[in-house]
């Protein structure tokens, strides 16, 4: 069911709990995905939160010794970041991907003497299916293309806040804009991988269960960009990434598009009212 019918059926419904003989691997899985969204969702406010209580508490020395070190360490995530390959294969990336299941799929076989640039469609609402692909070495990127090191782009934002930029550049991430993804697709000797989620965040808004509506007409700047510097283009398509949470009704036009769509043009951070079925259901 889908549509306003759908939103006003959720509030009729009786919730429905996970049976409590689950297995122990679904439990585990289940908690994988929990700690995935809690991540992307809340984590960066709660490491901006811990970073002003400890410099307003006795323990104000660590901030400090922190915002020195980010001062140096300013520029890293625009030059490639600081990958941690063992965190990339974590236990718990396992259990998140074989919650929905994440699949990767090679077609071909990529030279490890060019740069790419993998244009990744759709965005979704939280770019699982690229996170777990290319943010994680959970469904084997490394052995289907040995000699090539993914770099999932996200939005600059997230790489200014204390200790979380930390967390998104173990996993290989780096910052979105141009400066960055210059750097990865021109380094010498070639065997780097730029993931860009053309449609953006914006993009995110038409993530409903069922439709593939993408925004790449106006976003030419990735050509433009893979061009310059001689990297290869390569597409890339996460089939049932819109499926994954049913959001609130919001057509172009309405009021909540409108409103979303302002706060997305002010912030740079679109925010999609999704949902889906609960940790204990």
């Amino acid at each position: 069911m889908r549509g306003h019918r759908h939103v006003c059926s959720v509030f009729k419904m009786k919730i429905q709990f996970a049976p409590m003989n689950l297995p122990l691997k679904r439990r585990l899985q289940t908690f994988a995905v929990f700690q995935w969204v809690f991540s992307f969702l809340i984590l960066a406010q709660i490491c901006a939160a811990i970073f002003v209580v400890l410099l307003l508490s006795r323990y104000w020395w660590i901030p400090a010794l922190y915002a020195c070190w980010l001062f140096l360490d300013w520029e890293t995530p625009r030059r490639g970041g600081r990958r941690v390959e063992f965190m990339r294969r974590w236990r718990i990336w396992n259990f998140f991907r074989d919650y929905f299941p994440v699949h990767l799929v090679k077609t071909t076989d990529l030279p490890t003497n060019e740069n790419y640039l993998f244009c990744f469609h759709p965005h979704g609402v939280l770019v699982a299916g690229g996170f777990a692909n290319f943010g994680t070495d959970a469904t084997g990127f490394s052995t289907a293309y040995p000699g090539l090191r993914p770099h999932l782009l996200m939005l600059p934002l997230w790489f200014r806040v204390p200790f979380f930029r930390d967390y998104l550049m173990c996993a290989g991430m780096v910052p979105s804009d141009k400066q960055s993804a210059t750097w990865v697709l021109s380094r010498p000797g070639g065997g780097n991988v730029a993931v860009l989620a053309i449609g953006g965040a914006p993009e995110s808004l038409d993530a409903q269960p069922g439709r593939h509506t993408l925004q790449v007409l106006h976003r030419k700047g990735f050509i433009k960009l893979a061009h310059k510097v001689g990297a290869t283009l390569v597409p890339v398509y996460s089939f049932g990434e819109n499926n994954l949470f049913f959001q609130v009704p919001n057509p172009r036009g309405s009021l909540l598009r409108r409103v979303q769509d302002r706060l997305q043009a002010f912030m740079g951070v679109a925010l999609p009212l999704f949902h889906a079925r609960g940790v204990f259901q």
